[in-house]
């Protein structure tokens, strides 16, 4: 390991803003950043970029989180290491990943989607280039630790994927066993990340076994999960509505937003309070297919669950986790994580590899 310096520098790209933190190893556990930014980038700075894929961002947001870092006084800091939110990438298995010319290949082919998160391996590279060292992606949204017989779906024409909050739900199991003084490969866990998309996985030997991806399981605040099927076929084929329409419904205008016409839950719990049934309706039933979902987490682990775990953003609301423990504590003790903390995941899987915890891994293709 690198003498002076102990800094990781982490790298999240959204849409329209880059999130970045810095992370010191001498304070491993500690989850708490030395500085964390969230770089704005607006519309009309992005208009030039509009209708191409998200990589000719690169320089852009380069020179944007630059400026932030020399601003904060951090323009000539030494990092150790670099490490960006993993992108749309081919299934592979949880870890740290080192950044190659493989990995980096991947991403700019974007062969599973275009997104903001493709963006994450490039920057972390450009920036570990510059200083001589390492460049890490942690737990992409394709991590699929599936058994054969999660996969199928029931017509081989379409495959279940495994696209799911990967990062943050992984950190936040290695994280409860740490509170346990356990190991995670003992542990048989329910996790629910619960976001702007839910997703719910059981896990077991180290390995995430199964989980709902964005294209099933419970709806979300603006996703619709599993929807019955004839109805779907004849709604795409009613000439109504074109293919880009339908794929929307399905993610970014479904779900909560199409019922009530908002994702602000807070805002679904006002008008609860105000008795409006329509929204009381929604978010119950939300619960309720969340609820399911983890039941069958359950049945995956064979009933054998040491702890029901709920994180993201919903995680905050002490009504959901009321639900939500009121539906699953008979499984197990019920425990929230609420929020995200991407970028704190994202340092602790590069600290595993700086301490000898885990080695890195490389993207076979």
């Amino acid at each position: 390991m690198p003498l002076g310096n102990d800094l990781v520098l982490a790298i999240n790209p959204g849409a329209t803003s880059t999130k970045i933190g810095i992370y010191s190893l001498a304070k491993a556990g500690q989850e708490k950043a030395e500085f964390e930014q969230t770089v704005r980038h607006p519309d009309e700075e992005l208009k030039p970029f509009e209708g191409q894929s998200v990589q000719v961002q690169k320089d852009y947001r380069i020179a944007q989180i630059k400026s932030d870092l020399k601003k904060a006084g951090y323009g000539d800091t030494k990092f150790i290491a670099i490490v960006g939110r993993g992108g749309l990438l081919p299934p592979m298995a949880s870890g740290t990943y080192l950044v190659d010319d493989v990995l980096l290949e991947q991403l700019r082919l974007a062969k599973r989607g275009d997104h903001a998160s493709n963006l994450g391996g490039v920057l972390a590279s450009a920036f570990a280039k510059e200083l001589g060292v390492n460049a890490y992606i942690v737990d992409p949204v394709s991590v699929d630790e599936r058994d054969d017989i999660a996969r199928l779906s029931g017509s081989p024409l379409l495959p279940r994927n495994s696209f799911c909050h990967a990062l943050n739900t992984k950190a936040i199991a290695k994280r409860y066993a740490k509170e346990q003084h356990k190991n995670y490969n003992d542990l048989r866990l329910i996790v629910i990340h619960l976001g702007s998309g839910n997703s719910i996985s059981a896990h077991r030997d180290g390995r995430m076994l199964d989980n709902n991806s964005g294209e099933e399981g419970p709806f979300g605040v603006d996703r619709s999960g599993s929807v019955p099927e004839q109805p779907l076929i004849k709604l795409c084929f009613s000439g109504k509505y074109t293919e880009k329409q339908v794929l929307r419904q399905a993610q970014g205008e479904g779900g909560v937003l199409a019922y009530l016409g908002t994702r602000d839950m807070i805002e679904v719990e006002k008008r609860i309070e105000a008795g409006d049934k329509l929204a009381e309706t929604v978010y119950e039933a939300m619960l309720y297919q969340v609820a399911k979902e983890a039941g069958g987490c359950a049945v995956v682990l064979r009933g054998k669950v040491d702890a029901v775990l709920l994180t993201g953003g919903m995680a905050y609301s002490k009504k959901i986790v009321a639900t939500l423990t009121d539906y699953l504590g008979w499984i197990a003790p019920v425990k929230a994580y609420p929020g995200e903390d991407e970028l704190l995941a994202l340092s602790e899987g590069v600290f595993r590899v700086l301490s000898g915890e885990e080695q890195p891994k490389t993207l076979k293709v």
